[in-house]
């Protein structure tokens, strides 16, 4: 009878010691399977062009109409005009020209003031044929309704005349 009993508790002893191998054998596999994962590695190519744009607002006109007993004709000046600018170079510049030149006596003259902190002023300048520069230095920048200053003089009696000049403005290389 002992001797049953002694296999009664191996047998009990036997089953109850089975729970915990068969949980470290589960334990074992799933530490397995996390360390088998994989990784795969994607190389992402990128690029970023040159961006060199210039744009204006609305179209303006000036008026000579004004002047004082012996003296030249009120110039017409205009600064409702903007530009706007976007550039992610250095070394650029705007140049401006007109399309045909002024009649005899008449001088068309534009100032643009350069983008903040981003290119220098050459002042006023008189509009002709070549291009001309108007802001030189500038560097990469985005800003928009940056002031543009026309001036339309008579030097003289200049008969009363009307037309139109278009001007074009180009941001380049210096």
């Amino acid at each position: 009878m002992h001797e049953v009993l002694n296999k009664e508790r191996v047998s009990a002893m036997m089953k109850k010691a089975r729970i915990p191998v068969l949980v470290s054998a589960l334990l074992i596999t799933l530490v397995a399977t996390a360390l088998a994962q994989t990784t795969v590695t994607q190389t992402v190519m990128y690029e970023v062009q040159a961006i060199n744009e210039i744009g204006l607002n609305t179209p303006l006109t000036l008026v000579i109409n004004t002047a004082k007993a012996g003296a030249l004709p009120n110039a017409a000046t205009d600064d409702t005009t903007t530009y706007s600018i976007t550039t992610n170079e250095t070394g650029k510049k705007i140049t401006a020209k007109i399309d045909s030149a002024m009649p005899a006596g008449l001088i068309l003259k534009v100032r643009l003031d350069p983008p903040a902190q981003a290119g220098v002023s050459a002042g006023e300048v008189t509009l002709a044929t070549t291009p001309q520069d108007v802001v030189t230095g500038i560097g990469p920048v985005t800003a928009s309704k940056i002031k543009i200053l026309y001036t339309l003089s008579a030097m003289g009696a200049v008969s009363p005349t009307s037309g139109a000049r278009s001007v074009t403005f180009t941001l380049m290389d210096e």
